[in-house]
């Protein structure tokens, strides 16, 4: 897969139900233009053999941060 800027998606913290963790990725996948690789994610990840594989697949296309994390950079944005 070529090198490509990963957005940042609040999963830590959150539900650690792998299913919920691949929809947060792939919603933040979609709203930052990226709907080809949200359904490469999800093929890659319904196919892996164990949840650790699975989050292995979805750091790759996200780069995991809390919602505080994301919340303050859209604080800094601002200013």
């Amino acid at each position: 897969m070529a090198e490509m800027n990963r957005p940042k998606c609040p999963i830590i913290g959150a539900d650690g139900n792998i299913f919920c963790i691949l929809g947060m990725a792939s919603r933040t996948l979609k709203e930052n233009g990226m709907a080809d690789e949200a359904q490469e994610m999800y093929s890659r990840v319904t196919s892996s053999g164990s949840y650790e594989q699975a989050l292995c697949i979805i750091t790759e296309y996200i780069t995991p941060c809390s919602q505080e994390e994301l919340g303050e950079d859209s604080l800094s944005q601002q200013y």
